[in-house]
């Protein structure tokens, strides 16, 4: 039973392209693992950008500073 975690951060993610992480990942272990998409779990996590990190800092600060 695979069991897949996608995390990203919560920049306006839509609920059609979440469905189609979840179809195109369910796909992907179908074609490369050969696993039955009835028992493949797929999780998105949104985080908080100020929850991210990268380099040291906070993503949010990050994102400030490049706008």
């Amino acid at each position: 039973m695979p069991y897949v975690n996608i995390k990203v951060t919560d920049e306006q993610v839509t609920k059609a392209q979440k469905q189609q992480l979840i179809e195109g990942v369910t796909q992907l272990l179908v074609e490369v693992l050969h696993k039955n998409p009835q028992t493949t779990h797929v999780v998105i996590d949104e985080v908080s950008v100020d929850n991210w990190g990268h380099n040291g800092r906070q993503y949010s600060e990050t994102k400030k500073q490049n706008a």
